[in-house]
């Protein structure tokens, strides 16, 4: 049976309840197809007290895109057969404070689309209604807005916003996939950030971007705004390869 989409506004509502009491708890964890943006990988690593190295390779697999041409990053499952989750328990999710945009966002799924002309960025959202699951048939009734700030999306939608500018720019600039260095580059800045940090201290990778000593400093203290730099810098790159 196919998934029913339905568009909503940030002011419409919608009734919904995930928890222990619901019968499909947990299933929405397994059949597991998960994207991680960068941002979900720094609030991944960090909760769990690992290296973004170590966290890629223990958690997650590398793909590259088919119509990006961009390094992507899925999930591991835990189970080959199940598809679970690694990070599911029966009790629920271990890593629930610190959990992937799209599950904050479940039910609902957020588009972004960017104008070519104004280059503005405008975000559409859709309940998602899947057969397994029975979370409508009770809860909370709340609006689209109200869920954004109970679940934490905010923070997380900006930085996704800000990967989505980064890939708009390079289908722009660079079509097709990118080069083994440039790929590298982009996986580094964007997805491995001890890393990252790490070139830019011991071996001067941002030696030729141009970029405040504050920020630099900051960057270097806070994961979040490496995170940025890092974003910032792979958009000069792609520029500068046009």
């Amino acid at each position: 049976m196919e998934p029913d989409l339905t568009p909503i506004s940030l002011q419409e509502s919608f009734c919904f309840a995930c928890s222990p009491d619901v019968p499909c708890f947990n299933e929405c964890c397994r059949d597991l197809n998960q994207f991680l943006t960068p941002y979900d990988i720094l609030r991944l690593k960090n909760h769990l007290r690992l290296s973004s190295g170590e966290f890629l390779r223990k958690y997650t697999s590398q793909h590259i895109g088919p119509e990006s041409g961009l390094p992507i990053v899925t999930l591991k499952p835990n189970d080959p057969y199940k598809l679970t989750c690694p990070f599911v328990t029966d009790t629920g999710c271990r890593v629930y404070e610190n959990r992937p945009s799209s599950c904050r966002m479940y039910p609902l799924m957020r588009a972004v689309s960017r104008s070519r002309s104004s280059g503005e960025m405008t975000a559409q959202f859709m309940v998602l209604r899947e057969s397994h699951c029975f979370g409508f048939e009770d809860g909370k009734t709340r609006t689209l807005r109200q869920w954004i700030d109970e679940q934490g999306c905010a923070v997380y939608n900006e930085n996704n916003d800000k990967l989505m500018q980064i890939i708009s720019l390079k289908n722009r600039l660079v079509p097709g996939p990118l080069n083994i260095k440039s790929s590298r580059l982009f996986h580094t800045a964007l997805y491995d950030l001890d890393n990252f940090g790490s070139q830019i201290q011991n071996n001067g990778l941002l030696d030729n971007f141009d970029v405040n000593s504050n920020i630099m400093d900051a960057a270097l203290e806070n994961d979040a705004a490496l995170l940025d730099l890092g974003m910032k810098w792979i958009k000069w790159v792609l520029s500068d390869q046009n």
